[in-house]
């Protein structure tokens, strides 16, 4: 006896998602998939991830030999032209003819153009598919400005997609008064949009585009308030449309506005044909998350295999990443007072904006919004979704502590076993939990075990703080590795690299590793072997975070800063000269930082060997402002000025910065010496700190002066100079060898076992007996001490990665200016 065909029309990921779980759960269908790309299957929500790097297969869900091992027949590039219901066939455009007994249809949607006069000309791209991805980045080539139409969540991600693209001046054109209206409110929007700004984002809001000009191709756009915006290139991102045009050819209902009408099981008008996805319309709601359109998969699956399970609508929350910043609303983020009551956390210096809604008894939290701090995210989410009781203090959710009570989990536990933890994949606490105690007890475990966080990867952090909380409960070693790719914590690998002398990425992954690494493995173990080697950072490449593999920082607009090292923030007359000369020959912004030093903005990439060339001819080395390293050591005036000053600050602090000057570690490190306790060097604000005291030294350690501020605690008091240097080397590389990767020295010291008297005990007491040791390999690191500027201007081989395409020329380009900022400059450079 046959098995009964099913077609699914539409090979995107909710296509695929369909075939995945139907096949997991049953064999006895014939599964046929027509596919209108030239390609599988392919993450569309992680599509921008192209134009960083990511290769095409890289994004593909499944391997070329996943449909034939599962036995699904795939045909690409054939779109079907045709459904004929009464006999139950499908026609495709090249022609082939098949029955079916079911019919899925997940033809998903297209991008909603306007009709604009002049949107047929040569610049103007949507941003749907992979294809659409590659005329954009060729195009973007010779564009200098650059507009995306829409400033929804996809807009946004294409207006990050000119910028990584080096598009030197990008807009965002809105037709509403606020960015992103369906997902946060206008204060929100407002703080959004000052962030984007910072960026280097152009957005004008309550646009009217009422015609594209130019001859052949794009040359501006034209408002109906009488203004235009020249632009080389346009990507409209306006929207949706539920391609549901075969739908309607074949007379299935659709709605007035578009959409496949479909019931809670997902069936058509025909009970032989279901619709899922973005094409699907339920109850008038089109739903264009990814998540609900794998809910859909399910249900039809269900319904396929005789079990009972409906669809009534989906939790439209979400939490992105836009350009870098922290976006995220959940629950009923819209509703207002007198049907609530609102609290708001709103600080601009910061850029940070959080606004939740609570019932007016206070019991229960309805919705939100975050913008620019998103790490309650998922917490807050549970606490709507499965209505928890709120503290007697609910401003505690945006002021307080991180909800999701730290690495152990303890508040995740406390869910209810049916709560959702991944909404793509329909993953429950329980299921979970469940699998830490069959033994996953690793995020790639839980994965394969559950295929939770492999949608959009939101719910990881609350996956591992449940793994950790279920292994504490079970009372098992909770293992701390760093990513999915190596089964060790930073401190392990750090000490395996040293045994087996490491020197590469590759023979690290090879040796100690699987899989071909991810964005969080790859900067950590550079950091490892700078911080071994310290060799060249610049020769690891590809593994560096993007301003270590230039030496710089990028800055807005795509240029980059220049800040060369200031000891002590001592400086001669003649190199402060060199310094104006060189601003003003490369036509750069000058700035006195925080740390006594001077940053020169705006340098162009090409630029930068030439500038440090004459930089290293006149003494300066390279200030490490880019990289995970020892940046200043900041000093006030001391007893050689000062009438209050005890010793000699600006010298120790050049000593100590001289010294400790290359250093890499898991995270920047910054210091500062005082000549008296009136610490005008903020030494205790400080990763470490140096105050003068009547008998000697005060060090103090593990200070933050970040987003989340700490004062330093002190080590040891009235020590010697020689005493102090000798702590210190001590303090430093134990944390250099021992904490997590991206930890600053505070948040180490805030998760060590016994706090600041364990870190005396090491330090200060040699209660491990690896004081000499820990001294030695400072001294070793000290000793193979180099100016990477230095090294990159002396090798033509370094120089020639300082281009923005292989294959330009090196001249700058003249067209590109600087811009004053806040019109601060009058003068002309």
């Amino acid at each position: 006896m046959s098995k009964p065909t099913i077609i699914v029309v539409g090979n995107g990921m909710v296509g695929y998602k369909f075939c995945e779980k139907l096949v997991a759960r049953s064999s006895d269908y014939e599964i046929i998939v027509f596919g209108e790309e030239p390609r599988r299957a392919y993450d569309r929500v992680h599509l921008s991830e192209y134009f960083a790097g990511k290769s095409a297969e890289g994004l593909s869900l499944s391997t070329g030999a996943w449909y034939s091992d599962n036995r699904i027949k795939l045909y690409l590039d054939d779109p079907i032209q045709e459904i004929n219901r009464t006999a139950k066939t499908i026609h495709s455009l090249k022609g082939l003819s098949l029955k079916y007994d079911y019919l899925v249809l997940a033809t998903g949607s297209s991008a909603f153009v306007p009709d604009l006069p002049g949107v047929e000309k040569e610049g103007v791209f949507v941003y749907r598919t992979l294809e659409d991805l590659d005329l954009i980045r060729a195009y973007a080539v010779n564009a200098k400005r650059g507009a995306v139409m829409g400033g929804g969540l996809l807009g946004l991600e294409a207006a990050k997609a000119l910028i990584d693209l080096g598009i030197g001046e990008t807009h965002v054109v809105e037709f509403a008064p606020r960015l992103m209206p369906r997902q946060i409110d206008s204060a929100g929007s407002l703080m959004l949009q000052s962030k984007l700004k910072q960026l280097g984002l152009n957005v004008h809001l309550n646009k009217t585009t009422t015609h594209i000009a130019g001859e052949h191709k794009i040359e501006a756009l034209k408002f109906n308030d009488d203004t235009d915006l020249p632009v080389d290139m346009l990507i409209i991102s306006a929207g949706i449309r539920p391609r549901d045009e075969l739908a309607k050819l074949a007379g299935l209902q659709t709605g007035t506005r578009g959409g496949i009408i479909v019931n809670e099981k997902m069936q058509t008008s025909d009970a032989s044909i279901f619709a899922i996805g973005e094409c699907a319309l339920y109850e008038n709601v089109i739903y264009g998350l990814v998540a609900p359109g794998y809910e859909m998969a399910d249900v039809v699956v269900s319904q396929l295999m005789g079990t009972e399970k409906s669809f009534h609508g989906f939790d439209m929350s979400t939490k992105l990443k836009l350009i870098g910043i922290d976006v995220a609303s959940f629950g009923d983020a819209f509703i207002t007072e007198p049907d609530c009551r609102t609290i708001i956390f709103e600080d601009t210096h910061k850029g940070v904006y959080k606004r939740i809604n609570i019932s007016n008894d206070g019991k229960y939290l309805l919705g939100g919004i975050l913008i620019g701090e998103a790490e309650a995210y998922n917490m807050l989410l549970q606490t709507v979704n499965n209505k928890l009781v709120l503290p007697p203090n609910p401003g505690d959710l945006v002021l307080g502590p991180r909800v999701e009570s730290g690495s152990e989990g303890v508040g995740v536990l406390s869910l209810p076993d049916d709560a959702l933890i991944c909404s793509c994949e329909a993953v429950t606490k329980l299921a979970i939990c469940s699998a830490v105690e069959d033994g996953c007890d690793t995020i790639d475990g839980i994965k394969k075990c559950t295929r939770a966080g492999t949608g959009c990867g939101g719910c990881l952090p609350l996956v591992k703080d449940l793994i950790a909380g279920t292994m504490k409960a079970n009372g098992r070693y909770i293992k701390n590795v760093i990513c999915e790719h190596f089964d060790y914590s930073r401190q392990e690998l750090y000490d395996l690299v040293k045994i087996n002398q490491l020197k590469s990425y590759d023979l690290v992954l090879d040796h100690f590793g699987k899989g071909d690494g991810c964005e969080v493995c790859k900067p950590a173990v550079a950091s490892i072997l700078s911080s071994l080697w310290n060799d060249v950072i610049v020769k690891q490449d590809t593994i560096q975070d993007s301003n270590d593999r230039f030496l710089a920082n990028i800055q807005k607009g795509g240029t980059y800063s220049v800040v060369p090292r200031v000891p002590g923030g001592e400086i001669t007359a003649d190199k402060l000269i060199v310094l104006g000369q060189i601003a003003k020959k490369y036509g750069l912004y000058s700035k006195i930082t925080g740390g006594q030093r001077i940053d020169l903005f705006g340098a162009h990439l090409n630029d930068l060997p030439l500038i440090w060339e004459e930089l290293v001819d006149a003494g300066f080395e390279s200030g490490h402002a880019y990289g995970k390293a020892l940046r200043t050591v900041k000093s006030c005036v001391g007893s050689t000025w000062c009438r209050f000053g005890l010793h000699d600050s600006v010298s120790f602090a050049i000593e100590i910065e001289e010294r400790y000057k290359g250093i890499r570690a898991p995270h920047k490190i910054k210091g500062g010496v005082s000549g008296c306790i009136r610490e005008c060097a903020e030494a205790q604000s400080k990763d470490f700190g140096v105050i003068a005291t009547e008998k000697g030294w005060n060090l103090y350690v593990c200070g933050n002066g970040g987003s989340k501020p700490q004062h330093a605690q002190l080590l040891a008091g009235d020590i010697s100079k020689e005493t102090l240097v000798r702590y210190l080397d001590r303090f430093l590389m134990f944390y250099i060898k021992t904490a997590d990767p991206l930890a600053r020295t505070a948040t180490w010291l805030n998760k060590m076992d016994g706090g600041l008297s364990y870190l005396k005990n090491v330090v200060v007491n040699d209660s491990l007996g690896i004081g000499a040791q820990l001294e030695e390999e400072m001294q070793s690191l000290v000793n193979s001490y180099h100016c990477e500027w230095t090294e990159v201007v002396n090798s033509p081989e370094l120089r020639k990665r300082f281009a923005h395409f292989i294959n330009a020329p090196q001249e700058k380009d003249p067209t590109v200016k600087f811009e004053p900022m806040r019109e601060q400059l009058k003068a002309k450079w």
